[in-house]
């Protein structure tokens, strides 16, 4: 590092290895004077980052250290640069006035900025939440944790690794934290996709995490947040406040609350689901993912809320129907929704802001809007009210209109108040007559010497008597030598010129103070009025909290409505039986998407438990049977989310699970082919299983050899006719028309085909699902139409032709007929982990040595297993 001339470590860089050494995983911003600088590798890396100037500084013949740095002023354009990029960055400031100072000047880490922590509106996105994540890994359970600490809010889970896979998928994190133990598990979990960071080991144990929360919340324990039984999720979430205090973040009273994310409210979706139905992020660049249509949100609270409305459905029939019956409402009401939506579009982020608030870091331009959004409040809350609806009342009844809050930041800021306190011009006139006072002063100065002038010239009769000022006496009386005998005695006398004298007197060395000073004194006032006035708004983060929630609510439910509205969607009816019934469905981004005057081709749906519980849908490649396989899924989504749907009619028998194994894909670069994932994805679907699932599964066993393909595309739809637990409502799209023959082999199957119309030698895709299965799979007509050269195609049909003919063909058609039945009578070990749990204890038994007592015992311990 930087040395002085005799080889020693200069002060300043002393200073800054000492605090370097405290952030070494971190990018140091070192402030020095008007300047943060970075030093070392940390400027090498900021240098190409930022795109600023990488130099060197020689302080002596054997020291160079490499330095770039930019002006203080632009944090805010450098900073959001750094931590997209990945990084955590320790912000060090100056802690006292330079000027003040002999010597070194105090500094020290202020903040410590990650991807996971930030309040910088550049770094963050207002239509998504950016959550830190903490992964405690347990043996069966592990746990997790997210926060938004721009938001406040603060969440956590029990599961399985599935579990949190789902859950990491959903919530999409901007970095996650774990313990120095947990890199392996959480390598394995994680892969490379997410920015991460590991923590002591001591961190993650239960009593510090769990007496972590409760002195946070000043609670006696955690069961008034629903957590206190899931020991992992409080490890996790513990752990989240300890990284809060070492990255400096210890202004946090706006984490208010902590809530748990309750499995068994929320339909199941794994994470190959989330990414291949494209809810909210698309699969590949270009896409348009599901969130894209139904967002017509106006706030961020409510684009935000919508996400989360997304990656969890409910599969509660009583929660759905309530947000069904208010976006009817307002779908019966369309004037309504204006009405709404216009005073909404000024609330603005109120979450975020009341959170920058309690942090201190709020502006007093961010104040008029808090204030703006509590006044745009009362038409909202007595809309809600005046309506014939009950959760809407229920609403209204919840949003709090902090009259006190609203009427002070009304009276004390001004509405044009600057960005920056330091400006000057926030504080109302009249508010505090000491600042009215310098204000007068600073606005009248000139006049107010010019009535001392007169007066003085009056009082005294010396008509050439002038007022001045310099920097050495600062204001003075100058009075001509053929004056001085009228210089009254209480005049003092300051310099003698030659041919006039200077005087100051007691009332304008005071107006002299007042004047000069006015300005610092004014902003000082200012300052002190503004801290004040946030610290009163931080008093009210639990009920402007709580707004921003309501209003969030209220603005999905809006945009349910407008969306409805506008693309002709149904209300879909919510029951609890098990059939699932969509007339003239159709695919909600794919509509969007045609050309003009191309309308999307509508197809009904019906599954049950008894009659239809498998379609196995056949027809070309293009056809459109994925489009049908993913619709279907989003339809029964969007229902139980709230919205209505795409189709004219739709009866959703709750589905607690949504499986989908559709579109090729692969990781190679993990090692994984495509058919590898797919097999992967196929078993995850398998082995989760519920008698509520809705499963679809397209092109299962295209990844390999024919044989191989049709054989395990055989197994599975066996297995899942068969299942003597479970009937999951099955779409099964194949281009195998082998599988034809299932049909006519088990009850609930029943083949479908998507239409294709032949005309000549072309064929006319119809997208129109129709009962039957089908024989072709018009492979070479496809590939006529993707443009390939003649010669191969005719080719390719000339070798299909000889094919057809062959004898073998027949055999295999009729070797495919005599397939025996399989009807999957698995053992009870099979079914439930507890019965193989059961079955471990009865195989370990040694029946030549163990007493008739001990036999007792371990059969009530066998007993027990399969009860718990």
């Amino acid at each position: 590092m930087s040395k002085s001339k005799d080889g020693k470590e200069t002060p300043l860089m002393k200073q800054y290895n000492a605090i370097k050494a405290k952030h070494p995983g971190a990018l140091l911003l070192f402030r020095v004077g008007d300047f943060y600088e970075t030093f070392g590798e940390d400027a090498v890396r900021a240098s190409k980052i930022l795109d600023i100037v990488l130099t060197k500084r020689a302080n002596g013949s054997a020291s160079h250290i490499e330095l770039a740095g930019f002006p203080h002023h632009s944090l805010d354009t450098y900073l959001p640069k750094l931590v997209r990029a990945g990084n955590r960055v320790a912000i060090c400031d100056q802690l006292e006035d330079p000027k003040s100072v002999k010597g070194i000047v105090k500094r020290g880490v202020t903040e410590l900025v990650t991807p996971g922590l930030s309040f910088n509106d550049q770094v963050l996105d207002t239509k998504k939440n950016n959550y830190l994540a903490s992964i405690s890994f347990g043996k069966d359970k592990h746990g997790i944790a997210f926060l938004d600490l721009s938001t406040g809010e603060f969440m956590c889970a029990e599961g399985t690794s599935s579990y949190l896979e789902k859950l990491i998928q959903s919530f999409a994190p901007a970095e996650i934290i774990f313990s120095k133990a947990a890199k392996k598990p959480a390598a394995d979990m994680l892969k490379n996709d997410f920015i991460t960071f590991h923590c002591e080991d001591w961190v993650y144990q239960y009593d510090f995490t769990y007496e972590k929360l409760k002195t946070h919340f000043g609670t006696a324990n955690l069961k008034g947040f629903g957590i206190e039984e899931i020991e992992s999720g409080i490890i996790a979430a513990g752990a989240i406040l300890y990284y809060l205090e070492e990255t400096e973040h210890k202004e946090i009273q706006h984490i208010s609350s902590i809530s748990r994310i309750a499995e068994e409210k929320y339909v199941w979706l794994d994470k190959f689901t989330i990414r291949n139905l494209e809810l909210v992020f698309p699969q590949h660049e270009g896409g348009v993912p599901l969130i894209n249509i139904l967002d017509q949100t106006v706030t961020p609270m409510g684009s935000r809320m919508m996400k989360k409305w997304m990656v969890l459905p409910l599969k509660e029939k009583s929660a759905i129907d309530e947000r069904l019956n208010v976006v009817d409402f307002f779908y019966q009401n369309e004037s309504l929704i204006s009405e709404m939506v216009d005073p909404l579009k000024h609330i603005g982020d109120l979450e975020r802001l009341i959170s920058k608030v309690v942090v201190g870091r709020a502006n007093p331009r961010e104040i008029n809007q808090i204030k703006r959004a509590l006044v745009s409040i009362l038409p909202i809350k007595e809309l809600l009210k005046n309506q014939k609806n009950p959760t809407l009342q229920r609403l209204s009844d919840q949003l709090h209109p902090c009259e006190f809050l609203r009427e002070k930041i009304n009276k004390e800021l001004k509405e044009d108040a600057p960005m920056l306190t330091h400006q000057g011009g926030i504080i109302n006139d009249g508010v505090d007559t000491e600042l009215d006072e310098y204000r007068g002063l600073a606005n009248t100065g000139k006049d107010f010497l010019v009535q001392i002038q007169q007066r003085e010239v009056q009082k005294t009769g010396i008509t050439s008597l002038k007022i001045a000022f310099n920097k050495v006496f600062g204001y003075y009386l100058e009075v001509s030598n053929s004056h001085k005998d009228k210089v009254p005695v209480e005049w003092i006398r300051k310099q003698t010129l030659v041919n006039a004298e200077r005087y100051i007197t007691p009332e304008l060395k005071d107006y002299e103070d007042k004047i000069l000073n006015a300005e610092d004194k004014m902003i000082a006032i200012e300052q002190r009025f503004f801290l004040a006035l946030v610290q009163e708004t931080a008093q009210f983060v639990t009920q402007i909290q709580q707004n921003a929630r309501v209003l969030g609510t209220l603005d999905v439910l809006l945009s349910f409505a407008q969306v409805a509205l506008s693309n002709g969607y149904a209300r879909p009816k919510i029951s609890d039986t098990e059939t699932l019934e969509i007339k003239d469905g159709r695919h909600p981004v794919i509509e969007k998407q045609l050309p003009p005057g191309e309308d999307y081709v509508p197809n009904d749906i019906y599954l049950d438990h008894d009659s239809q519980q498998i379609m196995i849908i056949t027809g070309p490649n293009m056809a459109g049977k994925s489009a049908l396989l993913r619709q279907t899924a989003l339809t029964v989504l969007m229902a139980q989310m709230g919205s209505f749907v795409p189709a004219s009619f739709a009866r959703i028998g709750i589905i607690d699970k949504v499986f989908t194994r559709v579109g090729a894909s692969d990781n190679l670069s993990k090692g994984e082919s495509t058919f590898m994932v797919e097999m992967t994805e196929t078993a995850s679907i398998l082995n989760n299983l519920s008698d509520r699932s809705l499963v679809l599964m397209d092109e299962i066993g295209r990844g390999t050899s024919t044989y191989d393909g049709i054989s395990i595309a055989w197994s599975i739809v066996e297995y899942l006719h068969n299942h003597p637990t479970f009937r999951a409502k099955t779409l099964f799209a194949t281009h195998y028309h082998e599988l034809n023959q299932l049909a006519s082999d088990f009850p609930k199957i029943k083949n479908f085909n998507v239409s294709v119309k032949e005309v000549g030698n072309k064929v006319i895709f119809m997208r129109k699902l129709k009962a039957g299965g089908s024989e072709h799979s018009f492979g070479i007509h496809v590939a006529q139409m993707a443009g390939m050269p003649n010669p191969i195609v005719l080719r390719a049909a000339e070798i299909m032709s000889h094919l057809e003919k062959d004898k073998a063909v027949a055999e295999q058609k009729e070797n495919i007929k005599s397939i025996p039945k399989n009807n999957y009578q698995l053992s009870m070990f099979e079914l439930d982990p507890k019965f193989q749990a059961a079955k471990d204890l009865i195989e370990g038994i040694d029946i030549n040595a163990i007493s008739p007592i001990e036999a007792l015992l371990k059969l009530h311990e066998i007993k027990k297993k399969i009860e718990t």
